[in-house]
């Protein structure tokens, strides 16, 4: 037996596996993913989108270029820093597109908003800031709850998962590394006793 066996093991820490580039990666599948489903329950589920959605699917698509960036140009430091500030705050804008759209649904009928022009026809009439008000005041349309899963309208939806974007968006982007790395972990240290100087360790 050797004077000291010695069992290590190597393990990852918890970045080592979810590096930002998976991370952003993620994200801008995740997005990805959303818009396909709206392109989709739009043409084949004739879910035709309000003036809201419209702008949730807008913010959507920001916020998976936000990740689309930070993956391409994957910066060191602050410049990481920076693409979790953009995407924590283009995702709190779509957080409070959603949040409005949530309180419409749950208006009672006759509070509810009357119905009002296309999101086209104010786009050609009106100038930009009117249509923005116009779009956030809300339309009757965007009141009607037409899709639901698990019981939470698709507005709900949104909200969780604009929430969620931002969030990893922004603590990934701030704390983890940008490549996983790799620590050694000593498990345990065993000294045989026929190691030690026969005159033990107390002192003469």
């Amino acid at each position: 037996m050797s004077d000291s066996q010695t069992m290590t093991a190597v393990a990852n820490n918890s970045g080592a596996w979810l590096t930002r580039r998976r991370l952003n990666t993620l994200g801008l599948l995740i997005c990805v993913a959303g818009l396909i489903y709206a392109a989709y329950a739009q043409q084949y589920l004739a879910l035709e989108p309000c003036p809201l959605c419209i702008f949730q699917r807008l913010t959507l698509l920001a916020v998976g270029l936000v990740f689309l960036a930070a993956l391409i140009h994957n910066p060191p430091g602050w410049g990481a820093k920076v693409y979790g500030l953009l995407a924590m705050t283009v995702s709190d804008i779509g957080i409070g597109i959603a949040a409005r759209h949530v309180w419409l649904q749950h208006l009672p009928p006759e509070e509810a908003p009357r119905c009002g022009p296309g999101l086209d026809y104010m786009l050609e009439t009106l100038p930009l800031s009117e249509t923005l008000r116009e779009v956030l005041t809300g339309a009757g349309e965007c009141a009607n709850v037409d899709w639901t899963v698990l019981g939470f309208s698709m507005p709900e939806w949104n909200l969780l998962l604009f929430f969620s974007l931002g969030m990893a968006g922004f603590i990934g982007n701030w704390s983890t590394e940008g490549h996983g790395r790799t620590q050694k972990i000593i498990i345990f240290q065993y000294v045989p006793c026929h190691s030690v100087s026969s005159r033990g360790w107390f002192p003469e």
